[in-house]
C-alpha cells in the first residue's frame, strides 16, 4: 500500500456532518427541529415533559400500563410515574427473556425553585424567595425575564397548574442585580461568590393595597393569586412552583444551523428518545424509553433513576410473560441519552481536542463520565463500545466519540451508573451542548437529529 492508501485505511478522521448529510437529510433534519422545537417550549419542567409526552403517545396507539397485563409484539404501553416522570414501550418479537434495548434520559433542568414559605414583603416591594436546583452559575440568573410554572395544591383537594410569564401579555418575574457603579465591593469577589443565594428573590410586586396596616403590597399580590388560582399564602406549603426563563427557542446563526433554548440538558435528548419511539413500528426486542426526573441532583427520590419504578414497569411485563427480571436486565443493552460539552474555541483550556465533541460531527458517544479520577462514571466495557459502533455505523448514523472535558477541570454523572447497577450493559451518548446549564443552552440541529437517529437503531438493534 502507498501512504496516502495506508492513511486512508488505518488512521481516523473527524469530520463535519453537513459533508456527510444529503438534500433529502437536511429536509427531514429541518422537519425535526421545528417538532423539537415545538416539544422544548410547551415543556420547561417535568411535569410539563410528562404531560405532553403521555399526550403524544395517547394519540398514536399507547395505552396506560396495568401491572402484569397481557402483551403481544406492537403493543404499546407508557406509564405515568406521578406525573413527574414517565416509562414508553413497544413490545418486540422476541421474548422479554432475550432483554430489552432502553433509552434513557431525564427531564429535569436546573432551575429556581420557590421556598416552601416564599412571599414576603422588603421596604414596600413584594418578593418570592427561590431555593436554586442543580449546578447553575447564580449570576446568570439575575436582571432575565423568569416565569413561573408549577402546581399548587390546595387543602380542599383542588389542583392549580401555574404557567407564568410565557404569554407576551404576561407579567414577568426577575431578580435584581447591582448597578455597577455601586459594586465596587461585588466585583472584587469570584464569580461563584459574587451572588449570594439567599438574594435571588423574584420581585413579584410593588403596589400596595388601599387601605391601613403593613405589609400591604405582599396582601397584593395573596389577593392576585387568590382571584387568578383560588390559594391563600398557606397553599404554598403544598405547591411546587418554579421560575425558569421565559420565552421561546430561538435559532442561532446567520445559517440558522444552531438552537437556543433553555433545558436542552437534558430534554435535547429526552425528545430524541420520544420522537423515535413513537415511530419505530415493531422492534425486535422490546424497546423502552424512560424519561427520569432528578438527575440534576443525583437521580435520587421517588421519580428518579434510582427509584423502583422502573423496576415495577419491567417487572410487571416479564411477570406476564413468565419471564425472572433479573434476566431481563442481564441481556438488556441501555443508551444513557444525556448531553455532553462541546469544544468552545472561546475556552480552549478546559477541553481535549483529540477527545472532545464537536458542533456537527454528530451524536456523542462517551465511554464514561464522572470527575476526574471518573468518579461517578460506569465507564462502558470494550465490548459495549463495539456493540454501540456495529449499531450505529449499521444505521448510517454521524457519530463521534468524546470526553468531557479536561481530566482536572471537574467533571459531572448521568443515569447511566444507576442502569449498570442493574446489570445492564450501558454506554453515555447524546447532544453536544455549548453553554451547558446556562438559562439559555446552543445546540447543533444536526447534533439533535442525530441523536435521534441514533435512539432509533438502538430501538430497532
Amino acid at each position: 500500500m502507498t501512504t496516502q492508501e495506508l492513511r486512508e485505511n488505518l488512521t481516523g478522521k473527524l469530520k463535519n456532518g453537513f459533508e456527510r448529510i444529503t438534500q433529502a437529510q437536511r429536509a427531514e433534519m429541518e422537519s425535526y427541529a421545528l417538532r423539537y422545537r415545538a416539544f422544548i417550549d410547551a415543556c420547561k419542567t417535568e411535569r410539563e415533559a410528562t404531560a405532553w409526552t403521555c399526550a403524544e403517545a395517547e394519540k398514536l396507539g399507547f395505552v396506560p400500563f396495568t401491572y402484569g397485563m397481557a402483551t403481544k409484539p406492537g403493543d404499546k404501553i407508557y406509564l405515568n410515574n406521578r406525573g413527574k416522570s414517565t416509562i414508553l414501550a413497544v413490545i418486540g418479537e422476541k421474548s422479554l427473556a432475550s432483554g430489552c434495548n432502553i433509552c434513557a434520559s431525564h427531564v429535569d433542568s436546573p432551575r429556581l425553585d420557590l421556598k416552601p414559605n416564599p412571599l414576603y414583603e422588603d421596604t414596600e416591594l413584594a418578593y418570592l424567595k427561590t431555593h436554586y436546583y442543580g449546578g447553575i452559575k447564580k449570576y446568570q440568573w439575575l436582571a432575565r425575564p423568569l416565569a413561573l410554572h408549577g402546581v399548587i395544591c390546595m387543602k380542599d383537594g383542588t389542583t392549580a397548574c401555574v404557567n407564568l410569564g410565557e404569554d407576551e401579555s404576561d407579567p414577568i418575574l426577575m431578580i435584581s442585580d447591582l448597578l455597577p457603579h455601586l459594586a465596587k465591593d461585588q466585583m472584587k469577589k469570584t464569580l461563584g461568590e459574587a451572588v449570594d443565594a439567599e438574594r435571588m428573590n423574584l420581585i413579584v410586586g410593588s403596589e400596595p393595597l388601599e387601605g391601613e396596616g403593613s405589609e400591604l403590597v405582599k396582601l397584593h399580590i395573596l389577593k392576585l393569586l387568590n382571584e387568578k388560582y383560588g390559594m391563600v399564602e398557606a397553599d404554598f406549603l403544598s405547591a411546587e412552583l418554579t421560575a425558569v426563563p421565559a420565552g421561546k427557542s430561538r435559532e442561532v446563526g446567520l445559517d440558522r444551523s444552531m438552537l437556543a433554548a433553555y433545558g436542552q440538558d437534558d430534554r435535547s435528548c429526552a425528545f430524541a428518545e420520544i420522537d423515535s419511539i413513537l415511530h419505530i413500528g415493531t422492534p425486535t426486542k422490546t424497546a423502552v424509553c424512560i424519561l427520569a426526573d432528578k438527575e440534576e441532583i443525583g437521580s435520587v427520590g421517588i421519580s428518579g433513576m434510582q427509584s423502583f419504578a422502573f423496576e415495577y414497569f419491567l417487572e410487571g411485563l416479564c411477570s406476564a410473560q413468565g419471564v425472572p427480571l433479573l434476566e431481563c436486565f442481564r441481556n438488556s443493552f441501555c443508551l444513557s441519552a444525556d448531553v455532553s460539552a462541546a469544544f468552545d474555541p472561546c475556552y480552549p483550556e478546559t477541553c481535549d481536542r483529540r477527545n472532545n465533541a464537536f458542533f456537527n460531527h454528530g451524536v456523542s458517544i462517551m465511554k464514561y463520565t464522572g470527575s476526574r479520577g471518573k468518579s461517578g462514571s460506569s465507564d462502558a466495557s470494550a465490548e459495549v463500545m463495539r456493540h454501540v459502533r456495529q449499531t450505529l455505523d449499521g444505521a448510517d448514523v454521524i457519530w463521534q466519540i468524546s470526553t468531557l472535558g479536561k481530566v482536572d477541570q471537574g467533571g459531572g454523572g448521568t443515569v447511566a451508573c444507576y442502569m449498570a447497577n442493574r446489570n445492564i450493559p450501558t454506554v453515555d451518548a447524546g447532544v453536544p451542548v455549548l453553554s451547558m446549564h446556562a438559562p439559555m443552552e446552543i445546540t447543533s440541529k444536526l447534533d439533535c437529529y442525530e441523536t435521534m437517529l441514533a435512539c432509533r437503531a438502538v430501538y430497532l438493534a
